[in-house]
């Protein structure tokens, strides 16, 4: 089973291209999606949010804000190292288990979507880490037009890995600057890269 990490900076098109993949036949699974649920009330990053921020986090009904989370941690590096030390063996714990259940299915190629795959230190677990880029003003377009704040893009957006620092640690790069048929066509041949070394 070939296991890939799929990542990239915010609305640079992951999930459009996760979505090719699985159309392909690769299993996915979002990292994202796993942390959403430790954040559920009483999860384990329910509990570590509250412990490290108290109530600054918190909504009017006492519960956990995410945004509020994001807001503190996007302004501040060190409380951002320090909840991701929290979060992060959970989700890596999450993720393996994920990993087990697709290889008992039988899939060939499991694609874990993460983010903060980088910046979690993470890619020596991957077989083949595959970067998703697009241009910055073209993601602060992108996650505009999905409702989000022009500020807050660039915040997150400096947060992260630079995407010139993130390729040199990648297999693959995809630049999402173009067409959906431009980015369909790069997706298809590094499918083609990569069911050899599935065994296919």
């Amino acid at each position: 089973m070939l296991r890939i990490g799929l990542t990239g900076g915010l609305a640079s098109g992951k999930s459009a291209v996760a979505r090719l993949l699985a159309a392909r036949g690769a299993a996915v699974f979002d990292a994202d999606e796993l942390v959403r649920d430790l954040y559920r009330p009483g999860g384990a990053a329910d509990w570590a949010a509250r412990d490290l921020f108290g109530d600054a986090v918190l909504d009017d009904d006492g519960q956990v804000d995410r945004e509020r989370i994001a807001q503190i941690v996007f302004q501040d590096a060190a409380k951002r190292r320090a909840l991701e030390a929290r979060i992060h063996p959970l989700v890596r714990e999450e993720r393996e288990r994920r990993f087990a259940q697709a290889a008992w299915a039988g899939a060939k190629v499991v694609v874990c979507e993460a983010t903060l795959l980088f910046e979690a230190g993470t890619e020596s677990e991957y077989d083949r880490v595959l970067l998703v880029t697009a241009p910055a003003e073209e993601r602060i377009r992108r996650w505009v037009a999905k409702g989000g704040g022009e500020e807050d893009a660039r915040r997150r957006i400096a947060a992260q890995l630079p995407p010139e620092e993130a390729a040199k640690r990648a297999h693959e790069t995809i630049v999402n600057a173009a067409s959906p048929e431009d980015l369909e066509r790069q997706v298809d041949e590094i499918w083609r890269r990569w069911l050899p070394l599935a065994g296919n």
